[in-house]
Order: C-alpha cells, then sequence, then structure tokens
C-alpha cells in the first residue's frame, strides 16, 4: 500500500512524495452514539488503512487524489471547501489547522478501510492527513489534538455532527487493545483485549448497505439526545446514571426517553465491559454485546434488518457475542468468534442474506492494531 500511494502520488503530481503517512480503520467494540453525549465508548484500531503520500508546496494551493475516482481536487486554505465529495475529509482538516499552515502541499490517498461499513473510512482519511500535516507544518499537536481538530473538520466542513470516537480511535490505537475515552474529560487508556490467548477474533459482517453520517437520520438522533439532556436539566446524558430513568420516562416523549435509555444503558455497558475484559469473563462481555444491539435496535432504532439478521446469524454459528457498530442505517455488525468458526460464519451469513433476498454481505477478521503513524 505504501508503494501503491507513492506511485499514485507520481503519477498524479509528476514529483516523488517527501513521505508517507497512514491512520487505521476501527471498529467499536461497545458504546455507540455515546461519543457526543459525552459518555463512555471502547473501539479499536483495525488492520486496515487509510495511506497518504504528501510533499509541501511553498504556494497556498492544496490538491488532493485517489484511486477512489481518479480525480485531482485543488483549493486553496483561505476558503472552506464544499461539495467535492470525498476530498472534503482532507482538505476540511487542512482548512481547521490553517492557522499553522506554512504553505500548501500535494496529497494521494490509497486506503483497504471498506466505505460505508461503518469502520470510519473517513477518520482514517482525517487521521493520516492530519498527522502528515502536523509533521510538515511543525504544529507540535499531541495525537489527541489531531484527533479532536479530525472531528472539527468532519462537524463542520463535512457537516456530520459525529462525536470524537473514530478520530481518537485511529490516532491512539495499540496492538491487541482498544482504547477506553472518557468523551467528557478526553482521558484515554489502553484496554488488553487477549484474544489471541484465547484463539478469538473480531469478525466483521459487511451487510454492503452503505451509509453516511451526514444524513438526517444521525442528526435527529443527536438532537433527540439534546433535548433529553435539555428536559433533565444536565449538559449531557453524560450527567444521567439508569437511577434517573424513571424520571425520564415521566418527563420525556416516548421518543426521546427511549434515544435517551440507550445512552444511559450504553454507559453502563462500557464500563461493564472494561470490567468483564479485565476479569476474562467473555461469557459476560458476549452479554453486554448482545443488549448493545438490542438497545440499538429498539431504543436507538438505527439497526436495519440486515443489520439484526447477521447478528442473530453470528450467534447461530457460535460467537461468543456480537452487535452492530458504527452509525447504523446500514454498514456492519461485529462478532467476537473463534477463528476457527470464521469460515462458518462467512458461509452462513452468505446463505442466509441470500434466502432473504439481500445482497452478498462480505465476512472478514479485523485485527486491533496500531494508530496513526509515518511510514516512511
Amino acid at each position: 500500500m505504501i508503494e501503491k500511494a507513492v506511485a499514485g502520488f507520481e503519477a498524479a503530481f509528476g514529483y516523488e512524495p517527501l513521505g508517507v503517512w497512514s491512520a487505521p480503520g476501527r471498529a467499536n467494540l461497545i458504546g455507540e452514539h455515546t461519543d457526543y453525549n459525552e459518555g463512555f465508548v471502547l473501539p479499536f484500531g483495525i488492520d486496515k488503512r487509510t495511506y497518504v503520500a504528501l510533499s509541501p508546496r511553498e504556494d497556498a494551493t492544496c490538491r488532493v487524489s485517489s484511486d477512489i475516482d481518479g480525480k485531482t481536487y485543488e483549493t486553496d486554505l483561505t476558503t472552506i471547501p464544499t461539495d467535492i465529495d470525498w476530498a472534503l475529509y482532507p482538505l476540511g482538516v487542512a482548512w481547521v489547522i490553517r492557522e499553522w499552515a506554512k504553505g500548501g502541499f500535494d496529497a494521494f490517498f490509497v486506503s483497504d478501510v471498506p466505505v460505508g461499513s461503518g469502520l470510519s473510512s473517513s477518520a482514517a482519511i482525517e487521521c493520516a492527513i492530519g498527522i502528515a500535516l502536523n509533521e510538515i507544518w511543525d504544529a507540535g499537536r499531541t495525537k489527541q489534538e489531531i484527533a479532536l481538530l479530525g472531528q472539527k473538520a468532519e462537524n463542520q466542513v463535512v457537516g456530520a455532527p459525529t462525536g470524537m470516537m473514530d478520530q481518537t480511535a485511529s490516532m491512539l490505537a495499540e496492538a491487541d487493545s482498544a482504547v477506553f475515552l472518557d468523551c467528557q474529560s478526553l482521558e484515554a487508556k489502553s484496554i488488553p483485549l487477549n484474544l489471541e490467548p484465547r484463539n478469538l477474533v473480531v469478525a466483521v459482517m459487511d451487510t454492503q448497505v452503505a451509509h453516511r453520517h451526514s444524513d438526517g437520520g444521525y442528526r435527529v438522533r443527536r438532537e433527540s439526545c439534546e433535548r433529553g439532556a435539555k428536559t433533565m436539566g444536565v449538559s449531557s446524558l453524560r450527567g444521567l446514571s439508569v437511577e434517573d430513568l424513571p424520571r425520564a420516562q415521566s418527563e420525556l416523549s416516548d421518543v426521546d426517553f427511549r434515544r435517551v435509555r440507550h445512552i444511559v444503558t450504553e454507559n453502563q455497558r462500557v464500563l461493564d465491559s472494561i470490567r468483564a475484559l479485565a476479569a476474562g469473563d467473555m461469557k459476560q462481555f458476549g452479554e453486554l454485546l448482545l443488549a448493545s444491539h438490542d438497545s440499538m435496535a429498539h431504543d436507538f432504532e438505527i439497526s436495519i434488518e440486515e443489520l439484526d439478521l447477521a447478528v442473530e446469524v453470528a450467534m447461530r454459528t457460535g460467537a461468543v457475542g456480537s452487535r452492530m457498530t458504527g452509525g447504523g442505517f446500514g454498514g456492519a455488525a461485529i462478532a467476537v468468534i473463534d477463528k476457527g468458526l470464521l469460515p462458518a460464519l462467512e458461509e452462513n451469513c452468505k446463505s442466509a442474506f441470500a434466502a432473504k433476498g439481500y445482497g452478498e454481505p462480505k465476512v472478514f477478521a479485523v485485527v486491533p492494531s496500531e494508530g496513526a503513524r509515518k511510514e516512511r
């Protein structure tokens, strides 16, 4: 992939890049839609990455290209980019950190992170360009600061009201570990997963139903959460506990209550999951994954029939636990499952989807991997 990025850069711009940087996609073990509610999340970086070959320019021109569509998008740092498809992500990051700029840049991207699958291909782009620009512009930002700038670009430029989980996982991930992030204090801690000694892997069941965070469903859920917090007299839903739910049910509309209940109980599930992992209690961890999916399907209403089917098939195949991952309305589900059951999981998913008349899913394992880094 590194050589592919270099070759693409040379073909697009006619000279050799200064360097290559990369950042991983992420899968979220548990803690969905809790990030923008200042709650808890437990994602990890995956072994599928976005690579950017990049060189600085002396003028203010910013050019980005990729093997996605073969086009080159060009802007400068004085104008907020709009309506340029995937290029909004890297150019949006450049725009939000323009005060540190020491000129423009040329950049070429390649990636093996599936797009629209809930594995945060957008954050991988943002973090790869972020760590590259941080170096060439000598900005001196920490990895956590770069993650927050990526979120800012997604919120302000792309128009997706996402939290900071995806970018934080892509920046701070470590091998064989998950990132426990407190989205209120921004404290991050590495949580060992120890999957390999148990012969377990995280399988991704990509439904091939694409989603986009900037679509209305995500925004409506966020607005419901904000409305619930305001009615309950807290600055965010992090301020509520399970004990507050009876009062919430009496004061909120049915829809807003169910949205709030998902966030409050999901925060508790993240904390319970960390304790279960520390104790090596994979049975309890699996039960928490299933409870999370049930909450997303019925309280937050972001699952779809294909995701529900994938979870059902995974459990029938022998998974420890399974749930949809990502923003919802499409994308992928994950399953923690014995490595030896992967072929059966793939076969069972494909036959179950075919029987329902759905498109063929993709099933593959992901390995918890290192976060954003310079490659060469």
